[in-house]
C-alpha cells in the first residue's frame, strides 16, 4: 500500500508517471558553511583594502586588490554553479505505457567505427546488437553502421552478428533484460540455474536429424546434423567472437567465405582504406 501511494503521489495532472525524475543533492550544509566562511573572510579583506589606502607603494596596493577582486569573481561564479545541485534521472521504460506504438517517431541511430585495430569487430557487434535491442517498436528503429575504415573484416562480424541478432533480439524483448550488450550481460548476468522459465530461454532449441556429428556455424547459423545438442545464448554468443577474433588475427576474409555473400564484391574494387568509393551494405 506505502509503495502504491507514492506511486500515485508522483502521477502527473494526466495520469502517467513522470518520464524523469529530478533529485536535490543531499549533505549540502558543509559546503554552504564553507562558502559563507569564505564569502566572510572575502568582506574582510575587501573592507581592510578600501580602509588602509597607502600613500606609497599605490600600484602595489592596486595590483593586490585587483587580485583579489578576481579571486572573489571567481568564487562566487563556482559558488552560484554549486549551490543547488542537482541529479536527473530517466525513465525509458515508461515511454511505452504513456505513448501508443504508432504515436513514437521513427529514431536512426549511427554507430561509428574507423579502424578495426583499434575498434575491434566483436565491440562493434556488441554495440550494434545492443542498440538494436533497444525496448522500441522493431519497425521505427533503424541502426547503421559507419565504417570509415572500409573494412572487410567489420563487414563479416556484421554477418556473425546478423544470424546471433536471430537468437538475441527474441530473448531481450521477451525477458526484458538489462544490458542489452550481450558483452556485458553475459559478464554480469550469472546463468538462471534457479529460475526454471529463464534458464529454458537459455537454451537453444535441440534439433534431431540423421548424419554425421557435425556443427557448422556461419553468420550465426546453427546447423546440427545428427544427435541431440543442447546449447545456450552465451556459448553461442563466445562461438561467434572467437570466429569473428580469429578472422582479425588473419586479416583478412579468406576466399571460400566471401564467396557466400555477393556484398564481399564491393571490396575488390578498393585499392586503398583511405581513398576508396562508398560501399552500401
Amino acid at each position: 500500500m506505502e509503495w502504491r501511494e507514492g506511486e500515485e503521489k508522483r502521477m502527473g495532472k494526466n495520469g502517467y508517471l513522470p518520464l524523469f525524475e529530478t533529485r536535490p543533492a543531499r549533505g549540502l550544509v558543509f559546503f554552504r558553511s564553507y562558502a559563507a566562511s569564505i564569502f566572510i573572510g572575502i568582506c574582510f579583506i575587501c573592507f581592510h583594502r578600501v580602509s588602509c589606502f597607502p600613500v606609497t607603494e599605490r600600484w602595489v596596493w592596486v595590483g593586490m586588490f585587483v587580485a583579489e577582486l578576481w579571486f572573489s569573481f571567481y568564487f562566487f561564479i563556482t559558488v552560484i554553479v554549486k549551490w543547488n545541485p542537482v541529479f536527473r534521472s530517466t525513465f525509458k521504460d515508461r515511454l511505452s505505457s504513456r505513448y501508443e506504438e504508432e504515436e513514437l517517431p521513427g529514431v536512426d541511430i549511427f554507430v561509428c567505427t574507423a579502424d578495426p585495430r583499434l575498434e575491434p569487430p566483436t565491440m562493434v557487434v556488441s554495440t550494434v546488437l545492443s542498440v538494436m535491442a533497444y525496448d522500441y517498436p522493431p519497425h521505427k528503429l533503424s541502426v547503421y553502421l559507419s565504417d570509415d575504415g572500409c573494412s572487410d573484416l567489420t563487414f563479416y562480424a556484421l554477418l556473425e552478428a546478423s544470424g546471433f541478432a536471430q537468437l538475441w533480439l527474441p530473448f531481450c524483448r521477451k525477458l526484458k533484460v538489462e544490458p542489452t550488450s550481450p558483452e556485458a550481460y553475459f559478464q554480469t548476468t550469472p546463468e538462471p540455474v534457479d529460475d526454471a522459465f529463464m534458464a529454458n530461454e537459455w537454451l537453444i532449441i535441440k534439433v534431431k536429424n540423421s548424419g554425421d556429428d557435425e556443427i557448422s556455424y556461419y553468420s550465426g547459423e546453427i546447423r546440427y546434423c545428427s544427435g541431440e545438442i543442447k546449447n545456450n545464448y552465451k556459448k553461442t554468443y563466445e562461438d561467434m567472437k572467437i570466429r569473428i577474433e580469429s578472422m582479425t588475427r588473419l586479416g583478412k576474409v579468406p576466399a571460400d567465405i566471401r564467396k557466400e555473400h555477393k556484398g564481399f564484391d564491393e571490396w575488390d574494387l578498393v585499392d586503398s582504406r583511405h581513398d576508396h568509393p562508398s560501399i552500401l551494405q
